[in-house]
């Protein structure tokens, strides 16, 4: 199946998709590649574009992450985008007895690397920064989608899936923050989010090129002074 029949299913009707993936055979690989790789990339290309192409502005003011730092930055970001995948799904997998499902680290990598797809897809729009609160939106219907899931690919009863989910976002929340602090300790900045994870996108570490456009503040008219 095509990544983006995949996509549209899973967006679209996940109470179909969900049983398709559960039967499907998979491993660690077949998920990643070239599935969650793909929209990783995609998020993270289209902060690089939003963050140091189009850039932020308002009131006359404009602000770009220089093109260097954004590119480190868009690296760090899909590599924390991948990893993220991997912790939750551990988490997913550790927690499944508690709440009555089966524990199965290939089922778990299913449902939070296929869960993640509207999160994923809602990084374009950092393409236009002031449209990013479009992307939590997107994230939002990512744990809806993890949400559908938990009972198909973990067993879990659907009494349940409510509360496995609520705990799985918190220690999403949490791993994110860690994640993001050991990037930043390390250099990285600018860190992707995904439906789980981190939401945002912050960079502490570069210089960014601000400019100001005193015209534009002015009303376009500048007089000399007589």
């Amino acid at each position: 199946m095509s990544i983006v029949q995949r996509a549209k299913e899973i967006l679209l009707n996940p109470s179909a998709a969900w049983p398709t993936i559960e039967a499907e055979s998979a491993s660690v690989q077949s998920i990643y590649v070239p599935y969650v790789v793909t929209l990783a990339a995609i998020s993270a290309v289209a902060g690089f574009i939003g963050m140091s192409i189009v850039g932020v502005g308002g009131f006359g003011v404009s602000f770009r992450v220089p093109v260097v730092s954004g590119l480190l930055n868009m690296v760090v970001g899909f590599v924390l985008a991948l990893a993220m995948v991997f912790v939750m799904a551990l988490i997913t997998d550790a927690l499944a007895p508690t709440f009555g499902g089966q524990k199965n680290q290939i089922s778990a990598l299913k449902l939070i690397g296929y869960g993640s797809t509207a999160g994923f897809l809602g990084g374009v729009f950092n393409v236009i920064p002031a449209a990013s609160v479009l992307g939590l939106l997107a994230a939002l219907y990512s744990i809806y989608l993890i949400y559908t899931g938990v009972p198909v690919l973990m067993k879990c009863p659907k009494e349940k899936a409510l509360s496995y989910t609520a705990v799985l976002l918190v220690c999403g929340i949490v791993a994110g923050v860690i994640l993001s602090w050991g990037s930043m300790m390390f250099g990285g900045g600018m860190h992707r989010g995904m439906g789980m994870g981190s939401l945002g996108s912050v960079d502490t570490t570069a210089p960014a090129e601000v400019t100001i456009k005193l015209a534009a503040i002015a009303g376009g008219t500048h007089r000399p002074a007589k």
